[in-house]
């Protein structure tokens, strides 16, 4: 019986509305007297003055939200700006730029030379004609992160056959930014093992040392 009075409130003012013409207007037809309508009248005049209030003061609050908005678009460009100037300024110390909440510059120069950690992996078999190579770095290897000055994870692999005991043995996968990488099969390879070596790559294209090698079968 509830579900005849409209949820949303502009639906339930248009049908309180003509719910109280109708049966204020014939009573009798509907089995009442005037006095079953006294707390419905009383109900009615509450919500006649509460409805226009609340509809008002959700204009005023979308109003009041795209004026906030504004000014806080117009106040960040000004702050933008000023906070560039403190940043071209080279007699401005970290320690200044900290205490006022501005981002404070990285100078430490990034690593030279190749890598000198090699990735910790493993595979997961879990799906059919697949592995999902997990890498992080054997120093960190609880972390996600990639060392400093690190580009990504060189993928080499072997399909097939005994181990590989030379890079010149290995197919290249990827270069990986993140971990894991999916490496798909076809059907055909299916029980064959695979050998995989990874190593880092500096940003500057440099390879670091090969990690152990990792050997899964693959899954069919």
């Amino acid at each position: 019986m509830a579900g005849y009075i409209p949820r949303g409130d502009a639906e339930f003012d248009a049908w309180q509305a003509n719910f109280v013409a109708v049966v204020g207007g014939n009573l009798a037809g509907y089995g009442l007297v005037a006095g079953d309508l006294t707390p419905v009248a009383a109900a009615q005049t509450a919500w006649n003055a509460s409805f226009p209030a609340h509809v008002t003061a959700q204009a005023a609050a979308q109003s009041a939200r795209q004026t906030k908005d504004g000014d806080r678009s117009a106040y960040e460009q000004v702050v933008r700006a000023v906070v560039r100037k403190i940043q071209a300024t080279a007699s401005v110390t970290g320690t200044a730029k900290a205490a006022a909440g501005i981002t404070v510059p990285d100078t430490t120069p990034t690593p030279s030379g190749p890598p000198p950690t090699a990735p910790a992996g493993r595979v997961d078999t879990s799906q059919r004609l697949a592995h999902t190579v997990h890498f992080a770095d054997s120093a960190t290897p609880t972390s996600k992160a990639r060392p400093p000055g690190v580009r990504g994870c060189e993928i080499w692999m072997k399909i097939g056959g005994p181990a590989p005991v030379d890079p010149a043995e290995l197919s290249f996968v990827t270069l990986d930014t993140r971990t894991p990488h999916l490496v798909t099969f076809d059907g055909a390879d299916a029980g064959k093992l695979v050998t995989y070596w990874l190593r880092w790559v500096s940003t500057r294209g440099e390879a670091g040392p090969w990690s152990a090698a990792l050997a899964a079968t693959i899954p069919g």
